[in-house]
């Protein structure tokens, strides 16, 4: 991926193309585009999608904004599908010679954070060679905004709304990055599309591992976080920059930070305060107004400071 650059990302014929539904300022599709744009053969693709943001602003009957071979299916069996599918191309390729795939689903929290979970987790025990790309917008947002696994602490949803009772969601998420880590496969790693190069070199890297790689990229959502459309790179990268979201891949049993996460590893003091991501989002309004929530901010910096040391531990480990 050397040859890498944004001219020539620029004049790329476009695979996810526009006229599509999604919102204005949404993190899915430049996502999408980015991970179209680091496909090692684009006429040899096979793109499958659970329900979704994604999949149902793209393909509104009978039209699609794909440009390559894309299949639909339930929450819960993407995984499933593209296992089969793996399978079927190897019969393929040993009784007729024909070439093999990359195959990839594109799915979002809901349906790979919690209902697609099982199905994902049994590709990976059986080693089935495919990459998983997450894009996490935090909710179940096309079906009204309904908390996830991966929705944060203190995040308001219609079902963790917030009161005198209730500051919100009272779980935190769910570390699905680790999860899949722990399943021992070859490569996973986390993206952020406010670093496109990143993005891409990680995508090609997943379809380049020898066996099952998924990716959990950040998505986010103006409608669901209460942002104008035009910030949703501005948050994105606050993401990163205050540690709640850091960049880093796991390659064959190795953790290594990415840029720029590994400047906050040498430079400590460019690590930004958590409460500069929360401020710029209303769904996070009621930590600040009307009347702020010192305990509820301190405990999730402390958390943020947790997992990145943790993080910072696993990746000086042989």
């Amino acid at each position: 991926m050397s040859s890498l650059s944004l001219k020539k990302i620029a004049t790329q014929e476009e695979i996810l193309t526009g006229g599509h539904r999604l919102c204005s300022g949404c993190g899915a599709p430049i996502i999408g585009r980015l991970i179209t744009h680091g496909l090692r053969k684009p006429d040899n693709t096979i793109i499958i999608q659970p329900t979704g943001c994604l999949e149902v602003a793209t393909t509104i009957y009978p039209y699609s904004a794909w440009r390559v071979a894309w299949v639909h299916n339930a929450f819960e069996n993407a995984a499933a599908t593209a296992s089969g599918i793996v399978a079927a191309y190897k019969a393929f390729h040993r009784r007729k010679g024909v070439s093999e795939p990359d195959v990839i689903c594109i799915g979002g929290d809901g349906g790979t954070v919690d209902i697609g979970l099982q199905a994902l987790s049994g590709a990976w025990e059986r080693g089935d060679r495919f990459l998983y790309i997450l894009y996490d917008n935090g909710a179940y947002m096309n079906t009204g905004i309904q908390r996830s696994g991966a929705t944060p602490y203190g995040a308001w949803t219609t079902t963790t709304p917030v009161g005198r009772v209730l500051p919100g969601k009272i779980q935190w998420r769910k570390p699905i990055a680790r999860i899949a880590v722990e399943h021992d496969i070859p490569y996973v790693a986390t993206v952020n599309p406010a670093y496109w190069r990143d993005l891409i070199e990680k995508v090609r890297k997943g379809l380049e591992a020898e066996g099952p790689a998924f990716i959990h990229a950040l998505a986010p959502c103006p409608r669901g976080w209460r942002f104008p459309t035009d910030l949703s790179i501005k948050i994105a990268r606050l993401a990163t920059e205050t540690c709640i979201f850091p960049l880093w891949d796991y390659v064959n049993g190795k953790y290594e930070l990415s840029v720029p996460s590994v400047r906050y590893q040498k430079l400590p003091k460019l690590k930004k305060p958590v409460e500069d991501y929360l401020v710029t989002q209303g769904r996070f309004r009621h930590l600040f107004k009307p009347k702020r929530r010192d305990d509820l901010i301190e405990a999730i910096q402390r958390r943020v400071d947790q997992e990145w040391e943790l993080l910072l531990k696993r990746c000086e480990s042989p």
